[in-house]
């Protein structure tokens, strides 16, 4: 942790901090309290990724600690609270940490860590936080979030414009009918199935129909408040029902294909109402064929330490990776890589001409299902095993981020909270990585 807090007074990563600390609001800068310093804020939030702790354990931890005190620079002071932190880490978007990731790789470099004569690049998935996606279960959810926000609505205006019917009781009656119905595989029972299906479906039109009359009452005037603030509650409860309505109304186009037409390949398919951005994604896992979330990819050179990520918008080919990977490495170390190693999914003939076009002496990614004699005699060479089994650290690496920072389900919330989480996951493993090698050095040339 020595090695570690001195890295961080690099003043190129917390200016970064700093500006975006500074850009939350317009006047930031000017008007409002005095904000937690740069400094603070950066270092709490890289001990909660660190220990892999909720913002409420790290407050708990850090105010009694003398240890985390020093380290975080908080020293005899008031500890930031777990909500005021959740606030600052959320001015932290993807540009700022992206840029400190590269400023902490060039660290590595400056202090030779990193050479930047191997790469290895693999993919995972970070899932999002969200229950297994079923279209009962996705209807609940839209029933429950509307009728809750049509409740604050009547409770803010009374009895004006159109009363609520509150049809929780019957929705929650269809869903249980149905995953009784889903147990069995009989003709008879899919039948229920489909039955209880259509009640649902009917039962959530009249919810949507029902919170599209409250949203325009408000527009109109209908249900309105002479109280200033209540006013503007309700300005808010109506654009979250706008935004809510839409949502569920996918959620009954795709039960609706599924379940009545059998189209089960629908396009633009919602896995949550509250995750809009969560992606299925197939990696052939026999304990966990289906994972909800987004493709992450992570490559990383000598020293365990991860050059770059990437979280994907919509998943790309493996082998459409490769290349990029090469070129940022490049880009990142000032050099070409003399090896270059991923598993058969990264494989294609284009792939390798390319990277040996660029300048990689050895590109150890195999091909299993070839029928060449010559590539199958050049995958039996020693260099290509020894890559592959310098590859497979990789799969270590990507377990570590899981187990150690969190990386197995995120926490942050929209595409710019996957991107924070996968990132302070990141750079939380290259802190203690670099300060370990930078440690053994020092101790072994005493």
């Amino acid at each position: 942790m020595r090695e570690v807090d001195q890295l961080l007074e690099d003043g190129e990563l917390l200016d970064a901090v700093y500006q975006a600390l500074l850009s939350r609001y317009p006047k930031s800068r000017t008007l409002g309290r005095v904000g937690w310093p740069a400094e603070i804020v950066i270092r709490m939030l890289l001990l909660k990724h660190i220990r892999n702790w909720s913002f409420d354990v790290l407050e708990r931890e850090v105010r009694p600690n003398l240890l985390y005190r020093d380290f975080t620079r908080v020293a005899a002071g008031k500890v930031p609270d777990a909500k005021t932190l959740g606030r600052q880490a959320r001015a932290l978007g993807p540009e700022v940490i992206k840029q400190f990731h590269q400023r902490l790789v060039a660290l590595a470099a400056e202090n030779k860590v990193v050479q930047g004569r191997r790469m290895r690049v693999d993919t995972t998935v970070v899932e999002t936080n969200i229950h297994y996606p079923t279209d009962s279960s996705l209807l609940q959810d839209g029933n429950r979030v509307l009728t809750r926000l049509m409740k604050k609505v009547r409770d803010l205006v009374g009895a004006m414009g159109a009363k609520l019917r509150d049809r929780s009781r019957s929705v929650k009656l269809r869903v249980l009918n149905i995953a009784r119905a889903a147990r069995s595989k009989a003709a008879q029972s899919q039948e229920k199935m489909k039955q209880a299906y259509c009640k649902l479906l009917t039962s959530m039109g009249r919810v949507v129909g029902q919170a599209k009359r409250f949203s325009k009452e408000i527009v109109t005037g209908v249900k309105r408040s002479a109280d200033i603030v209540q006013q503007a509650a309700l300005e808010g409860l109506r654009r979250q029902i706008d935004t809510m309505v839409p949502r569920v109304q996918q959620v009954i186009q795709q039960t609706k294909a599924r379940v009545l037409e059998g189209n089960t390949r629908a396009e633009g398919k919602l896995f949550s109402i509250f995750e809009t951005s969560t992606e299925i994604i197939r990696k052939g896992k026999a304990g966990k064929p289906n994972e909800f979330g987004k493709l992450v990819k992570i490559q990383e050179a000598e020293g365990q330490i991860i050059t770059d990520f990437e979280v994907y918008d919509e998943r790309p080919a493996d082998n459409d990776v490769l290349i990029p990977a090469i070129e940022i490495h490049k880009q990142l170390t000032g050099r070409t890589p003399d090896l270059a190693a991923g598993d058969a999914g990264f494989y294609s003939a284009k792939n390798v001409a390319k990277a040996k076009a660029i300048g990689v002496k050895r590109v150890s990614v195999p091909n299993r299902s070839t029928k060449s004699a010559a590539l199958k005699r050049e995958q039996k060479k020693r260099w290509f095993k020894k890559g592959q089994k310098w590859r497979t650290g990789c799969e270590g690496r990507i377990s570590v981020l899981k187990r150690r920072h969190g990386l197995n389900r995120c926490r942050y919330k929209g595409k710019k909270g996957m991107f924070r989480w996968t990132g302070l996951g990141v750079i939380a493993d290259n802190l203690i990585n670099i300060g370990t090698a930078i440690a053994k050095r020092k101790k072994s040339s005493k």
